[in-house]
């Protein structure tokens, strides 16, 4: 969080230390991976899986005792949840208290007995990249209210109290062994604007913003079923191969960290009635937006626009923001640039929502709430380039997390797609004041730098300062000269 580090703190370099040990532990040291273990003995024993399944939901309540984190204000804190290092779970972030109370639920099912749940506590720094450790711990699955004592990773000194309550009953699937790990819910949702941003209004919040939801089922309906980068796209081979390649993905990298980055300031939010994803294609960004105004007296309307979308293998999130959102101009892939240059995602390309039938065929005479909606998604993404096979597949996903919408998948040389897009920003343009100018990425008069650009210099910095280890940030996926590429996607 923001003010001076307090002297009494662990310095960077024992952080580092103790970073470098948990990885060095963590390549000699097997992962927990009870299904793995039961698989392998089976095999080795030529008989049947021997292992029972069960559904769990943690309730993450809250902490105690943090200690304090800067010598202006307390703490930011927030944790990071992994189960067997199969499924990740990411915790809002609650400011200036040192007793956070998250009263946050995750629901898996099809979870391996025996399953290790390993959690790290966080500060977040808003004037660094990189986060503060406060400290972990790790434990069996088991039904029962939890007090866990928070220790660091070196000197397994007290660092506070985590408060949590399990509940694990049996598994009702015969088939859990085929999609073990079934994140279930809730539906969460987060909020984040690009640090681009200057003063938001109504009107233009949108193009500064980027939401990450994170989606139920996706090992239901793809099982291990991902798309890796397209090695036939030359502009994809210059972020994943060749000799260049490492500076054009810390470009990227930087830049998917700035945007994505957790703070006190984003929005959090849960997906708890099926409308509620319409809420946020809204003609705003922000909860408190939502009442027309003379100056957009749209904002409580679905608004015709496109969006950009990865659906990622790491955190089983749908990650988007509007197509032609600031933030892109110039970036080397929009879809790499959410993804965080990941080798592959799930799924990836554009969507629009439309009333039944297209834009073409609806007035705003129309109330949102008498109209049938569909959702057109497609696969429009030379860096990943899926399968449009897989289409039933993503068609079952979406409806299964937003059942209001009727999916309608479309292949990007389909022309439906075409007609499709073009008329839901004609109806933008033309009917609800939208500036074409803003159906593309580009940066305004107004503003000093791009996000690339901020990229580059924060790399351009990063790499002076390295050379002063008293100031030197930690971060080692930054390296890399500063550079600007051209947008080509």
């Amino acid at each position: 969080m923001p003010g001076r580090k307090n002297p009494l703190q662990i310095s960077r370099i024992t952080e580092q230390i103790q970073t470098a040990i948990t990885a060095i532990s963590s390549k000699t040291e097997a992962p927990s991976d009870p299904l793995a273990l039961a698989i392998t003995q089976s095999r080795l024993e030529n008989r049947p899986i021997e292992m029972s399944f069960n559904d769990l939901v943690i309730q993450f309540q809250g902490a105690s005792g943090l200690p304090k984190m800067d010598v202006v204000g307390s703490a930011d804190p927030y944790f990071v949840a992994k189960l067997d290092g199969k499924l990740q779970y990411i915790s809002s972030v609650k400011e200036n208290t040192l007793s956070p109370a998250w009263n946050e639920a995750w629901r898996i099912k099809n979870v391996p007995q025996g399953a290790v749940l390993a959690v790290e506590v966080m500060d977040k720094d808003s004037n660094s990249l990189t986060d503060g450790y406060v400290g972990q711990f790790r434990l069996e699955v088991s039904s029962g209210e939890k007090e866990l004592r928070i220790e660091d990773r070196v000197l397994k000194r007290n660092r506070g109290t985590f408060q949590l309550k399990m509940d694990v009953v049996p598994s009702t699937d015969a088939a859990a062994c085929d999609h073990p790990y079934h994140f279930d819910g809730p539906v969460r949702y987060s909020l984040h604007y690009s640090p681009t941003v200057g003063r938001l209004t109504r009107a233009d919040s949108r193009l500064y913003a980027t939401w990450k939801i994170y989606i139920k089922g996706i090992r239901l309906f793809f099982g291990d079923e991902v798309q890796g980068w397209n090695r036939d796209y030359s502009k994809a081979r210059s972020i994943f191969q060749g000799p260049t390649s490492l500076a054009v993905r810390s470009v990227i990298h930087t830049g998917h960290r700035m945007l994505y980055a957790r703070s006190a300031a984003n929005t959090f939010g849960v997906l708890e009635a099926p409308s509620d994803i319409l809420h946020l294609l809204h003609g705003h960004a922000a909860p408190g937006t939502d009442g027309a105004s003379d100056r957009n007296p749209f904002a409580h309307r679905i608004k015709p626009a496109l969006y950009t979308y990865v659906i990622s293998v790491d955190d089983d999130s749908m990650r988007f923001s509007e197509t032609g959102a600031r933030f892109l101009v110039n970036m080397a892939s929009k879809h790499a640039l959410h993804s965080n240059c990941a080798q592959a995602v799930r799924f990836s390309g554009e969507f629009h929502p439309r009333p039944e039938g297209g834009w073409d065929k609806f007035s705003d005479d129309m109330s949102d709430e008498d109209v049938r909606w569909e959702l057109v998604i497609d696969n429009k993404s030379g860096t990943y380039s899926p399968n449009n096979e897989l289409f039933p597949k993503l068609k079952q996903l979406m409806e299964y997390n937003f059942p209001t919408f009727t999916v309608i998948p479309l292949d990007y040389r389909d022309p439906e797609l075409a007609r499709s897009s073009e008329a839901c920003l004609a109806y933008a343009t033309s009917k609800r004041g939208v500036s074409p100018e803003d159906l593309e990425p580009h940066v305004p008069p107004s503003e000093k730098e791009s996000l690339i650009q901020r990229a580059s210099n924060h790399l351009h910095i990063h790499r002076i300062s390295s050379k002063a280890p008293e100031d030197a940030e930690p971060d080692s996926e930054l390296e890399g000269p500063a550079c600007t590429y051209e947008h080509t996607e």
